[in-house]
């Protein structure tokens, strides 16, 4: 399928890359498809980095970067084929590609082998992933090894190898206002997806009917795919942070958390809410909910450039320790339970993660062994949760909760930005959508 593609965008990128490789040679593939089963392939899924430099999203491709005065960008592909066409839908080929994707050369990736090895000739360094695909990495260094057998003739091979993931990394960190817009898009689709669940669920419904009315509200405005495998989980199933069977039944009294986001043009949304399968909060349920609620509070405010990316983090576990104490779920002090991580028997992971074309983001979070400073253009999630399991020695009321509020936050020049704002998440909201279920 064609697409319209801002080549300016992408040239910008590669010109970036090749400007921090000095005289190197960057090669990143695309992602190879994946068979499901027999002769089903699973739905094709580009590589975030390929993708990141050069918008194409067909299978077999090839992006070479050759840094220098004058740095070259070369594309190789897939040729046309008619008659695969008919088959699997339309393909650039080199020569339309060329242009499609503002690239200097293209290619059939068929000449991938026979050109590359003149391609890293006489270069020092050559910038490629490293230690993912060991195919891949046997063909690079093939490549490698036919230059070293031309050293006779004056020829020189690179003397280093180094990962290119780590300067894409830094630069997908910072998110340019193209991507923000894709984002806060995923971030407007997947709030509607929840509202949608919100007023489809009641006791007696199946977890995959939910999910289904997830991905149905995905598709029917316009995402590609769930960003990842949504978690519906009700009651217990909560208490497990990566359920994703979703095949429960909805039962009155308890609570339901989602976890579900889609992918725009492949960027990420990464959305949770968690409320009454009934339609109304017990007591209970309320103060955990609320805690909760107020641990992200506490979080998002901690959302701004100059502060640690930890800070968000030790504000929301304060918030939680201060809570299980009032609660009795623990005793001592709030240092007592955060300096002997007590509060790990609730609430056992990280506050946040980096999101963009990958969900769990490219981007280091330490910087020489101290947590980096958050910057504008950054998009992180905030995701606290408060998880309470059945024969934990807890009270019974308390028993088979588990609670998690996750929203989508940028990083701005004055603070920060909400951008799945739209999914209700207050207490008077969830009770209001839900007071007019779907019938």
């Amino acid at each position: 399928m064609k697409a319209d593609v801002d080549t300016a965008v992408y040239r910008a990128r590669r010109a970036r890359l090749a400007a921090g490789m000095k005289s190197g040679v960057a090669i990143v593939p695309n992602a190879p498809e994946r068979t499901r089963n027999r002769d089903s392939r699973y739905p094709y899924r580009f590589d975030s980095y390929f993708y990141y430099l050069t918008g194409f999203r067909e299978p077999e491709a090839v992006l070479v970067i050759v840094a220098g005065a004058e740095p070259r960008s070369i594309l190789f592909c897939r040729d046309r084929d008619p008659d695969r066409e008919i088959w699997d839908g339309f393909r650039y080929g080199p020569d339309a590609a060329r242009g499609a994707f503002g690239m200097d050369e293209a290619h059939a990736v068929e000449r991938l082998d026979a050109l590359m090895p003149d391609l890293i000739a006489n270069r020092d360094a050559l910038y490629c992933r490293i230690g993912a695909d060991a195919a891949w990495d046997a063909r690079v260094m093939g490549w490698v090894n036919e230059v070293r057998d031309r050293v006779r003739s004056g020829v020189t091979a690179p003397n280093e190898v180094n990962d290119v993931h780590a300067l894409l990394d830094e630069m997908r960190l910072i998110k340019g206002p193209e991507e923000v817009a894709l984002m806060r898009r995923a971030a407007v689709i997947s709030a509607g997806a929840h509202q949608r669940a919100m007023r489809a669920a009641r006791p007696g419904r199946a977890e995959f009917e939910i999910e289904a009315e997830l991905l149905h509200e995905f598709r029917r405005r316009g995402a590609q795919a769930p960003a990842y495998t949504p978690i519906v989980a009700s009651g217990e199933h909560a208490c497990v942070l990566h359920y994703v069977q979703n095949d429960g039944v909805l039962k009155a009294g308890e609570l339901l958390l989602i976890d579900a986001g889609c992918e725009v043009d492949g960027y990420a949304s990464d959305l949770t809410r968690t409320f009454p399968v009934d339609g109304k909060f017990t007591a209970i349920q309320r103060d955990l909910y609320e805690l909760v609620l107020g641990a992200q509070a506490a979080a998002i405010a901690q959302v701004m450039p100059g502060n640690a990316w930890d800070a968000p983090h030790r504000a929301a576990v304060r918030t939680l320790a201060r809570g299980f104490i009032d609660l009795k779920l623990l005793t001592g002090s709030v240092d007592e339970v955060i300096e002997t991580q007590a509060y790990r028997k609730f609430y056992m992971h990280r506050t946040g993660h980096w999101l963009g074309l990958d969900v769990h983001d490219a981007g280091d979070y330490k910087r020489g062994g101290e947590w980096r400073a958050l910057e504008p253009g950054m998009v992180l999630t905030v995701e606290p949760g408060c998880y309470i399991r059945s024969g934990d020695g807890v009270p019974e009321q308390f028993a088979g909760h588990g609670v998690r509020i996750e929203d989508d936050v940028l990083v701005t020049e004055a603070g920060n930005e909400v951008l799945t704002r739209d999914a209700p998440k207050a207490i008077a909201e969830i009770e209001a959508i839900m007071s007019v279920r779907d019938a």
